[in-house]
């Protein structure tokens, strides 16, 4: 243990018990470099955050340039900002007509408690319902609509009048009534293990949300800004929700969050009351310099049809390994099915000792995930399945 480690864990507030306590030097491109030099490939990308790599040159640039004209000038939504407009500008140059506003905020939990306060404040209504395997957050309201109750119940009372259907049945559907304030869903839902609901499903479920009036929150912190294969995994079903919540790789590794609806519904956080949401941060001008430019880059320089292949090539490699008991893959996005969590752990233990940083999931132990750069070469593609196959092999 290093003197750097022992003060880590003796000062810096921990998330688990067993972190990997990797003492980062510099990350560019798809590696991490620690203080000794050692290159690590990173097949996570910071958990589907640094989509389009570390430190893009992008990135890089738009933000020496804001940091050039000004820092935090005032609480969100007072002063017009350039590099806020331009962030809007660049996601509208992407987002279906109907979603035409964008309340930019710190990070994806922020804009899931948005979300919930909106459908609320748009229908007057109180329920709200989400479904089994679902991941939102951690704050309490997006704990709330979180479906793994061993991560709950030591936060317990939280927001009541919260229903969770099966995923991916239509039959549960007719539950969301004229009492549902909002549907909230993962569009592909990550923490459960990379789960893709059917066509048909989304299309019946925005459907009953018409029907009946409920705002259709689509939850694409994780699942958006390219990781499907395209921009918004959305897209992949022909549906347009009402509420759009984006977070993650939205900022090429940067802080942020946006809330997207449409302007006429946002304007309701303006009156009765006032204030209806507010923060001091949302909207940071280095966030959306950063946010715009990976936009940018996701419109502009990711070969969709090559990433598809290279995704698929990988897949195909890695699950016929006879150690891998099933798989599932939403454009970048990998879960590998073993046959326990201490499998995983060894795996990822392996992996790291290796120079390459894979990870587990949070709900679905006995998987080990992978959301590597959209951008990464065929080589690195290569040098990531060699040392996962040998990881596979040393069980």
């Amino acid at each position: 243990m290093t003197l750097s480690q022992d003060f880590f864990l003796a000062h810096l507030a921990q998330t688990s018990p067993f972190p990997f306590l990797l003492e980062i030097d510099r990350a560019d491109g798809s590696y991490i470099y620690d203080k000794k030099g050692k290159a690590y490939l990173d097949m996570i990308a910071g958990v589907a955050v640094n989509n389009i790599g570390h430190r893009h040159p992008k990135v890089i640039e738009a933000l020496k340039t804001q940091l050039e004209k000004h820092l935090h000038v005032m609480v969100y939504g007072e002063f017009i900002q350039d590099a806020q407009q331009a962030l809007v500008r660049q996601l509208l140059q992407v987002l279906p007509p109907a979603l035409d506003g964008v309340y930019v905020v710190n990070s994806g939990t922020e804009a899931i408690e948005a979300a919930l306060k909106l459908a609320k404040r748009t229908t007057g209504r109180t329920e709200l319902v989400s479904f089994k395997g679902s991941y939102h957050g951690s704050t309490h309201g997006a704990m709330s609509v979180s479906a793994n109750e061993e991560k709950k119940i030591a936060f317990r009372p939280l927001l009541p009048d919260v229903r969770f259907l099966p995923f991916d049945q239509k039959e549960s559907l007719s539950q969301i009534t004229t009492r549902t304030a909002g549907v909230i869903i993962e569009t592909i839902q990550g923490d459960a293990g990379v789960r893709r609901p059917s066509i048909e499903f989304m299309q019946a479920l925005r459907k009953r949300c018409s029907e009946v009036g409920a705002l259709l929150i689509l939850d694409e912190i994780q699942c958006g800004m390219g990781r499907t294969g395209r921009i918004f995994a959305f897209e992949h079903f022909n549906v347009v929700p009402d509420i759009l919540t984006l977070g993650k790789g939205l900022g090429g590794g940067m802080p942020i969050g946006a809330l997207i609806s449409s302007q006429q519904k946002l304007k309701l956080f303006t009156h009765d009351p006032m204030l209806g949401h507010i923060t001091t941060f949302g909207g940071h001008p280095m966030g959306c310099a950063a946010a715009a430019a990976t936009i940018d880059v996701l419109r502009t320089q990711i070969d969709w049809t090559e990433l598809e292949a290279n995704c698929a090539l990988f897949e195909q490699q890695i699950s016929g390994h006879k150690e891998v008991v099933a798989h599932r893959r939403v454009g970048a996005m990998f879960a590998f099915d073993l046959n326990s969590a201490s499998q995983v752990a060894q795996v990822v233990e392996y992996c790291l000792q290796h120079g390459l940083i894979t990870f587990w999931f949070l709900s679905h132990p006995y998987s080990f995930r992978l959301s590597p750069p959209l951008n990464l070469s065929k080589t690195d593609w290569d040098l990531a399945s060699q040392i996962i196959i040998s990881a596979l092999d040393s069980l």
